[in-house]
C-alpha cells in the first residue's frame, strides 16, 4: 500500500494515514476511530478519516487490477522489465488501463484483419516515416486478399490507427485536450419535441463540461436515457488533431498524407469515442458525488433535527373524508390507544373524544402530520386545547410526514404492529418522529425520506453507502439507550450490525434490562472486538456504574476511577461536582496510550454525561391567513420551514400545501457558494413572496427581506 500517495490525495500526513489505515485493518469503525483514537490519528475528524478510507478503498481496487494485468501480460509472454516497472509505478486505474490496452484480448478489428493479411510490415514502414514511396511499396503486398494498392494502404492505415489509439502518450494528450476544452452539447431528437417538453431547456444546449453544475448534467443524462435528447462531449477537433500530428508526423513527406489520414481516423473512430466515454463517466461520477453530498448533508440535518424527548404524545394523521387517525404513545413510544375522529363532519363528537384521550393519558404534546388537511386539523386541535384551558400546557407541533407512508407499509412496521393497519402505523410514526426523529427515521430507507435531488439518477451503490455512513455517524454522535433502542437503531451502532442488534434485543427480552455495559459480552456472538467498538456509544440510564450513561469508554474507567481517588471522591461525585473536576490536572494522567485529546474528552463528558448534541425543539406556526396558493400575494412576508436543500436553492413550506423555492441568488445579500452556510433543514425562516405562477404550480420566494 502506497501511504504517501494516499497522503497526497487527502492532504493528510503519511503518519496519520498509516495509523488510520492500520486501525481500519484491525477492524475499527470510522465513528470509533474519530471518537476514541485521537492520539493515533492526530485528532483527525470523521470527514478526514472518511477521505482516507475512501482513498484506501480505491487503492485496493487499483492493486487488485494491477495484479490481474501483470498476470495477464506474463501469461502472454510479453512482459519486459521496463513494462513491469511502468505498471508498478502508476497509481490510477486510467493509467493502468492505458498501459494494458495493447495487450488486452480484443475481438476482431479492422487492424487485426489487416495484420492477418500480412500488412503490418507496410504499416511499420509508413509509421516510422522511412518509406519514400508508400504507393510503390504497397504494390508489393498485393495478394488474393489484398487486391489493390488502395486496399493495402487502407489496411496499413487501420493498423497505424490502432497503434495510435493504444499509445499512452497519445491518450494522455487527447485526455488533456478534453480536460481543457470539452463542451457538452445536448439536442432534442427528431419528433420528440412535444413528448420531451420538460427538457425544453436542453433542446439546443451547450456548456463547457468543466463548468456544468451537477443538477444540469444529471437532468441532461436523464433526458438522454429517456430517449428525448442526444448528447455529445467533444473538445475542439483541430486542437486534438494538431496535438497528435506533433507526436506522430515525422520523417519524409512521402508518408505524410498516409499518416495524416491514419491520425484523423484514429482520433474520430477510436480515440475520441473512447475518451468521450471516459469523460462522460467521469463527469457523471462528479455529478453523482455532488448530488450525493447534497443528499447526505440534508439527511444528516434531518436525522439530527430537534427531538421533543420522552413525553406522553398524541399523534394525528389528518384526513378529510376518511377521518383523522389518532394514536396515543407513552414516553417510550409504546402504542396505548388508537381511534378515528371526524373533526370536519362530526366536530362535537371528535372534540369530546380528543379531550377524553388528553385527560385519560395525561398527554404532554400533540403532533399533527403536515399532509392533506394538516392545517385544518391543527386549527381543530387548538380549539380543543383552548376549550379545555390547556393551550399553554400542551405543546402542539406540525410534523413532517415525509416517508411515513413508506414506513407504514414496510416489513418493519408490519413486524412492530402486525394487527394494525397502515393508517395506525403512519400515525405512530408521526408521533415517534416528534419524540425522536433519529430513532424513527432509521427505520425508513433514506432514499424515501424525500430530501436531496436526482437521487434516482445517481449511482445507487454509492448513494446507499454514503447514506449508511451518515446514519451511522448521526446515531453514534447522539448515542443510543441500550435498554430502549430498537434493533433498527442498534444496527447502526459502531461495531454491531443487524445480527448483533437482533441478538441484543433478544437478550434484553429474555433477561430484562442491562445493568452494566459489561453485560454486553454475554450477548451471543458479541465478542471483545464488537464490545470495544460499540460500548462507548451505548448508554444505560440508572445503571450500577454512572459512567455507563456517558460517552466515556469502558477501557478508560480505571483512569476515571484513579482521577476520583486522587480527588478523594467517588466517580459519581466527580461527575456531579464542578469543583472536583476543575481540580483535575489532565497532564498528570498522560501515558503511552492516553494523551491530552482523550483526557479533555473525558473531562468534558464527566461535566455533561450523555449530552445530546441536538438542539431543543422550537414551536412554529404558519401565517393563519394563508392556506392555499391563491391566498398568496407578491410582497408578502411569511414564516416558513426549510424542507429541502438542493444545489440551486432551498425549498420552503409556507403552509399552502406546496413548497416555494428560494433560488440560491435570493438566499442572502451576498454570493452564496455553500447553501448550508445560510440555511439548514427544518430551519425556521422569514421569506418574501416574489412570484406566484398558479398554472405551473410554482412559488418563488426570497430571503432578501
Amino acid at each position: 500500500m502506497n501511504y504517501n500517495f494516499i497522503a497526497q490525495q487527502t492532504s493528510i500526513s503519511e503518519k496519520q494515514v498509516r495509523n488510520t489505515i492500520q486501525l481500519f485493518e484491525e477492524g475499527a469503525t470510522l465513528p470509533f476511530i474519530s471518537r476514541y483514537r485521537k492520539e493515533a490519528t492526530g485528532g483527525l475528524d470523521e470527514v478526514q478519516i472518511g477521505a482516507i478510507k475512501e482513498s484506501w478503498n480505491r487503492q485496493q481496487e487499483v492493486e487488485k487490477r494491477r495484479e490481474a494485468i501483470l498476470k495477464s501480460i506474463e501469461d502472454q509472454g510479453k512482459m519486459t522489465p521496463d513494462l513491469k516497472r511502468k505498471i508498478e509505478g502508476v497509481f490510477s486505474l486510467t493509467e493502468l488501463e492505458d498501459l494494458y490496452l495493447p495487450y488486452k484480448q480484443k475481438r476482431k478489428t479492422r487492424a487485426s484483419i489487416a495484420v492477418e493479411k500480412g500488412l503490418e510490415p507496410l504499416a511499420q514502414l509508413i509509421f516510422t516515416g522511412i518509406e519514400t514511396d508508400p504507393e510503390g511499396r504497397a504494390a508489393s503486398y498485393l495478394t488474393d486478399q489484398v487486391v489493390s494498392v488502395s486496399d493495402a494502404l487502407q489496411g496499413a492505415r487501420d493498423i497505424i490507427a490502432e497503434w495510435i489509439n493504444e499509445n499512452q502518450e497519445a491518450r494522455t494528450r487527447i485526455r488533456n485536450t478534453f480536460q481543457r476544452g470539452a463542451i457538452i452539447t445536448a439536442k432534442v431528437k427528431k419528433k420528440k419535441e412535444a413528448e420531451g417538453s420538460k427538457y425544453r431547456d436542453y433542446f439546443d444546449f451547450s456548456e463547457p463540461l468543466s463548468r456544468i453544475p451537477s443538477h444540469r448534467l444529471l437532468a441532461i443524462r436523464r433526458g438522454e436515457e429517456e430517449g428525448f435528447l442526444s448528447v455529445d462531449i467533444s473538445p475542439d477537433e483541430d486542437q486534438a488533431l494538431e496535438s497528435l500530428d506533433r507526436l506522430f508526423l515525422k520523417g519524409p513527406t512521402a508518408c505524410k498524407d498516409q499518416m495524416e489520414e491514419a491520425i484523423g481516423d484514429a482520433y474520430k473512430r477510436l480515440l475520441k469515442p473512447s475518451i468521450e466515454t471516459e469523460f462522460s463517466n467521469l463527469s457523471k461520477e462528479k455529478a453523482d458525488i455532488a448530488a450525493i453530498q447534497v443528499f447526505t448533508e440534508n439527511l444528516r440535518q434531518l436525522l439530527l433535527a430537534s427531538p421533543l424527548g420522552q413525553k406522553n404524545v398524541l399523534a394525528i394523521d389528518p384526513g378529510y373524508r376518511t377521518g383523522c387517525k389518532v394514536v396515543v404513545l407513552d414516553s417510550q413510544g409504546n402504542l396505548l390507544a388508537d381511534l378515528v375522529i371526524y373533526p370536519f363532519d362530526r366536530a362535537n363528537e371528535a372534540q369530546t373524544k380528543l379531550a377524553e384521550l388528553i385527560k385519560k393519558f395525561k398527554i404532554e404534546a400533540i403532533g399533527v402530520g403536515n399532509g392533506t388537511a394538516g392545517r385544518e386539523t391543527e386549527d381543530f386541535v387548538k380549539k380543543v386545547l383552548e376549550g379545555s384551558g390547556q393551550s399553554n400546557d400542551i405543546g402542539l407541533f406540525m410534523v413532517s410526514e415525509q416517508g411515513a407512508s413508506i414506513y407504514s407499509a414496510s416489513d418493519v412496521a408490519r413486524e412492530e404492529f402486525p394487527d394494525k393497519d397502515v393508517t395506525v402505523r403512519g400515525s405512530v410514526s408521526i408521533g415517534r418522529r416528534l419524540m425522536d426523529p433519529l430513532a424513527e427515521l432509521v427505520k425508513i430507507d433514506p432514499k424515501s425520506i424525500g430530501v436531496g435531488q436526482y437521487q434516482h439518477d445517481v449511482d445507487q451503490n454509492s448513494l446507499r453507502n454514503a447514506l449508511d455512513i451518515v446514519v451511522e455517524s448521526c446515531v453514534n454522535s447522539v448515542g443510543v439507550n441500550l435498554n430502549t433502542a430498537s434493533k433498527h437503531l442498534l444496527r447502526y451502532v459502531s461495531g454491531l450490525g443487524p445480527a448483533l442488534a437482533q441478538n441484543i434485543v433478544d437478550f434484553r427480552t429474555k433477561n430484562g434490562n442491562f445493568k452494566t455495559r459489561q453485560q454486553l459480552l454475554k450477548v451471543p456472538r458479541l465478542g471483545s472486538k464488537a464490545f470495544e467498538q460499540a460500548a462507548g456509544f451505548l448508554r444505560i440510564e440508572n445503571g450500577s456504574n454512572p459512567l455507563d450513561n456517558s460517552a466515556v469508554h469502558p477501557e478508560r474507567y480505571d483512569l476515571v476511577e484513579r482521577m476520583a481517588k486522587d480527588a478523594g471522591s467517588s466517580v459519581k461525585d466527580l461527575m456531579q461536582k464542578a469543583e472536583l473536576r476543575k481540580a483535575v490536572r489532565p497532564e498528570k494522567y498522560i501515558s503511552d496510550v492516553v494523551g491530552l485529546p482523550t483526557l479533555k474528552d473525558i473531562l468534558s463528558e464527566l461535566e455533561k454525561p450523555s449530552r445530546d448534541p441536538r438542539t431543543e425543539m422550537k414551536k412554529f406556526e404558519f401565517e393563519s391567513s394563508v392556506r392555499k396558493p391563491e391566498d398568496l400575494k407578491v410582497g408578502m412576508i411569511l414564516p416558513g420551514l426549510v424542507t429541502n436543500i438542493t444545489a440551486f436553492g432551498a425549498f420552503v413550506d409556507i403552509g399552502v400545501k406546496q413548497d416555494g423555492l428560494v433560488h440560491v441568488s435570493q438566499l442572502a445579500d451576498k454570493f452564496v457558494k455553500d447553501l448550508n452556510e445560510v440555511v439548514k433543514l427544518q430551519q425556521q425562516v422569514q421569506v418574501r413572496v416574489t412570484e406566484v405562477d398558479l398554472a405551473r404550480k410554482r412559488i418563488a420566494l426570497s430571503m432578501k427581506l
